[in-house]
């Protein structure tokens, strides 16, 4: 049994919202991902600034010095800029999250109507069989008594 055309087709609809919610929560998750191993690794060129900074110190190397302080500092402001961009990509992580669960109740709101459509027209269908049913065997039965009565 199907239900209506109207609600299949909404159901459809539902279902390619659903796919695009989830591909656009998938894209921002990746970014998030992406944003904090970019800010790993900013975290280790910090330390590996720190490092050369103190092999400079020891081998009374100015320039190792110096290249770990700039190395040190360039990774801290980057640190900082990631930061600030993380937070907004988690913002905008959950904002595709909460949609994308928004999307996917309306999908199993409409699945849920087209399922109840098909349950009446299935139970329609059963009624409008067993008239049928009842109706030959009315009239088979009316065939008989007429046949005995003559």
């Amino acid at each position: 049994m199907r239900a209506p055309k109207a609600l299949e087709r909404l159901l459809r609809v539902r279902g390619v919202e659903e796919e695009q919610r989830r591909l656009s929560l998938e894209t921002a998750a990746a970014r998030l991902k992406s944003l904090q191993k970019a800010s790993e690794a900013a975290l280790e060129s910090e330390k590996q600034g720190r490092s050369r900074q103190t092999v400079g110190m020891i081998s009374g190397s100015i320039a190792d010095r110096q290249a770990g302080a700039v190395e040190e500092e360039s990774a801290r402001r980057r640190a900082l800029l990631l930061k600030a961009r993380i937070a907004a990509a988690e913002q905008e992580a959950a904002a595709r999250r909460r949609e994308y669960f928004e999307k996917r109740v309306e999908r199993r709101q409409a699945e849920i109507l087209v399922e109840k459509a098909a349950a009446r027209e299935e139970l329609e269908s059963g009624r409008k069989t067993q008239q049928q049913v009842d109706d030959w065997y009315g009239a088979r039965n009316h065939r008989q008594a007429a046949d005995e009565c003559s």
